[in-house]
């Protein structure tokens, strides 16, 4: 079971054939301004490698989010992370021409929604830098709240936390 259709989006499993989208995506300075680096197009392979073994294992991972019409606006999903031991968390990047219009709210939304009625875990979280405020509105919009600071990755992180027990 993948995230059902929201309204402006669809979500779709990745696949080797959306290297070209993903370098777009992931190898933008815009969109990786709070990561380490844009990311080269090897990375870029292995992103897509690593969510594709994320499905087989656990039927989830980071989907391709497009337009009705199909136009690629990025991904948003769940992935496995080391905060309290393992904790499930929502991720979203936005290619720069979508950013402002709601979409990473919507699909942030829906995959929130997805993992609420999948059961079998109590809480998302979104790990967030510090001094990505756009990400921060997203993540509060999608109904996390800050819960609190933690290293990830050797860097300061603020972790925002949705009790998914809640109706």
């Amino acid at each position: 079971m993948d995230v059902p259709d929201s309204p402006r989006l669809r979500f779709r499993r990745m696949s080797d054939g959306d290297l070209d989208l993903m370098e777009s995506l992931l190898g933008d300075p815009v969109v990786m301004e709070h990561y380490d680096h844009p990311m080269s197009r090897s990375e870029c392979r292995n992103w897509i490698d690593w969510n594709v073994r994320n499905y087989a294992r656990d039927g989830f991972g980071l989907w391709v989010i497009e337009t009705e019409d199909g136009d690629f606006v990025g991904d948003c999903g769940l992935t496995w992370q080391p905060i309290d031991g393992e904790s499930l968390e929502l991720g979203y990047h936005v290619l720069p021409r979508h950013q402002g219009k709601g979409l990473a709210t919507e699909a942030a939304r829906a995959v929130t929604e997805f993992v609420r009625l999948r059961g079998g875990v109590d809480h998302v979280i979104a790990i967030i830098d510090p001094g990505n405020t756009a990400s921060v509105r997203v993540a509060e919009k999608a109904g996390l709240s800050f819960w609190k600071r933690a290293e990830y990755h050797g860097r300061e992180a603020l972790v925002h936390r949705a009790d998914l027990r809640r109706t």
